[in-house]
């Protein structure tokens, strides 16, 4: 009898003594959601095929907030970013940032033993207190906020020079349009160099392109040679660096072992024009939560954990990547709330797997809740969009063209199964539809709050302030 306990843990043992995985994110700047060969695109990108290919697709992956600072937040804490009081893209001239009280990605790996590496845009606060080595990052190197947040700018010449970081120090204060055309080549060479340096132990690498944010630059190497101009070729670099990680991952035998998440932080800036992303049937862009600025590519591998070729049509946001990963390295969730939930079986496509939360929902601006996703409805609520295209023409060769202002005086209600463009609001003819979803939207007002209807959320917390 006294053997049966043995044996057990003997069948047990190598599960039990499996290694944690590895995991590598890699986050890109203004992507469009066709922008991916995999999704529609008349450029090539090989490697992230290969990704897709071997792994999963997800067709409906969103973010929170259509815009840079909103977006990462969401992404790297599990919650909507207002919840931590972090609004739009953060300039050079903030004094605020991510609160010393919140848990990074960063943060939950290294409590788990993680060697860590962030690498590219932080842009989460850049005085030194909110810098990735502040949260939970071993080293870092990259730039602190946008790159077109500098004295060159097509429409604002106040911005200062722009910084490179090497962990809390500036390498290079000053960085150039012969400088940007370095950013992937560099990014990608930290990168590679992590892996070799914790491959004999589990790390976790958070790589956060910078391009294809305007202004768009490309190394010499890619430069003409994707047939789709400079845009095209920004983006066969950022496949070029997918592929050089994943090269890197094979050599050491670490494929196996190594979950690769790549996804972008909002859809494409239309009114750059020709330097902007492409975003299919979908409506509108960057800059709204129209499904153009809020559903995004996103592609996971993780070799005998999610099966070749799988396309997963559920609903997923980035406030999910948190407690997913939380539950795959074996971490507690933080004890502050978060707003994500584990959606393994999603990215595992198991069978009959449905996305856990009743609802998204999409703020946009200073705590402006501009629409909200339950199922295959979508209800936007009357709103001032800034950045709308309409029409209009765009801008070309890295100028921005005219946005227009669009007022939206009544609710519009969208049936994205049948109408993913968005074209058709059927708000009239669906009174039980807009009496849920409204409820909805109350409930999470009374939690985060709503400028638009003047509510006050009991939920939201402080971001960090200069100390």
């Amino acid at each position: 009898m006294a053997l049966r306990p043995l044996l057990a843990l003997l069948l047990l043992a190598p599960a039990a003594l499996a290694a944690p995985p590895n995991v590598v994110l890699i986050f890109t700047d203004d992507l469009g959601y066709t922008d991916l060969g995999c999704y529609g695109a008349k450029w090539k990108t090989p490697h992230l095929d290969s990704l897709a290919a071997d792994g999963v697709r997800f067709t409906d992956f969103r973010v929170s907030q259509p815009v840079c600072s909103a977006s990462r937040a969401s992404l790297l804490t599990g919650c909507y970013a207002n919840r931590l009081g972090l609004h739009g893209a953060l300039g050079p001239t903030a004094k605020h940032g991510i609160a010393d009280a919140e848990t990074t990605l960063g943060e939950l790996f290294q409590g788990k033993g993680y060697a860590t590496a962030a690498v590219g845009k932080w842009h989460l606060g850049h005085r030194p207190q909110f810098l990735p080595t502040r949260h939970g990052f071993d080293s870092y190197l990259g730039l602190p906020y946008s790159n077109d947040m500098w004295p060159h700018h097509p429409t604002n010449k106040t911005f200062p020079k722009l910084p490179l970081l090497d962990g809390e120090k500036s390498i290079d204060d000053d960085i150039t349009a012969d400088d940007q055309t370095t950013l992937t080549t560099r990014y990608t060479e930290r990168a590679v160099s992590f892996i070799t340096k914790n491959k004999a132990k589990p790390f976790f690498l958070y790589l956060a392109h910078s391009m294809p944010h305007v202004p768009l630059f490309v190394s010499d190497q890619h430069a003409g040679k994707s047939g789709h101009g400079l845009y095209g070729d920004v983006i066969a670099e950022i496949d070029w660096s997918v592929g050089q990680v994943l090269a890197e991952l094979k050599k050491h035998g670490l494929e196996q072992n190594t979950l690769v998440i790549f996804t972008s932080d909002n859809g494409p800036w239309l009114g750059y024009g020709n330097h902007a992303g492409t975003r299919g049937t979908l409506r509108e862009g960057k800059g709204t939560v129209f499904e153009g600025g809020v559903r995004v590519p996103c592609v996971a591998r993780w070799p005998g954990k999610i099966p070749a070729g799988s396309v997963q049509a559920e609903p997923v946001m980035t406030i999910d990547v948190f407690p997913t990963l939380a539950k795959l390295i074996g971490a507690e969730l933080p004890k502050l709330p978060i707003d994500g939930k584990d959606v393994w079986p999603l990215f595992a496509a198991e069978k009959g797997a449905k996305c856990p939360h009743e609802a998204y929902f999409h703020y946009y601006g200073t705590n402006e809740l501009q629409a909200v996703r339950s199922g295959k409805w979508k209800l936007i609520f009357p709103h001032t969009a800034t950045q709308m295209l309409e029409g209009r023409p765009p801008g070309a060769d890295g100028k921005p063209g005219g946005y227009k202002k669009v007022a939206f005086d009544k609710p519009m209600l969208f049936d994205l199964d049948a109408d993913l463009g968005e074209t058709k609001n059927v708000a009239d003819s669906h009174p039980d539809v807009m009496k849920r979803l409204n409820a909805l939207a109350d409930a999470m007002r009374a939690e985060l709050g709503d400028s638009l209807t003047k509510a006050v959320g009991k939920g939201v917390r402080e971001p960090g302030r200069e100390k």
